[in-house]
């Protein structure tokens, strides 16, 4: 295995678990501005105002990207054991 090939299955690795990550992390995110911007004009400082909007959006965006979350890991994985065969072998 050269360098070149260990840099590229760690780079392909790392860019799809930053995808799958924003992926997940992003709307909430927003959700939660929204939600400080909200709470900040009305001056409610709730705590369950925050937390729980956000868990719902993680949950929604788990529920509706979780299809293409492990259609793409499982990609990675694949190509991952067959680079390895060739690798080896």
């Amino acid at each position: 295995m050269t360098p070149d090939t260990a840099v590229h299955i760690v780079s392909n690795a790392v860019y799809v678990i930053a995808l799958v990550v924003a992926v997940l992390v992003v709307p909430s995110l927003i959700g939660g501005l929204l939600i400080a911007i909200f709470q900040a004009a009305t001056q409610i400082n709730e705590q369950m105002l925050t937390f729980l909007p956000r868990l719902m959006i993680t949950l929604a965006m788990l529920v509706l990207a979780g299809h293409w979350i492990m259609g793409t890991i499982s990609d990675l994985f694949i190509e991952i054991f067959q680079q390895a065969g060739r690798l080896v072998g």
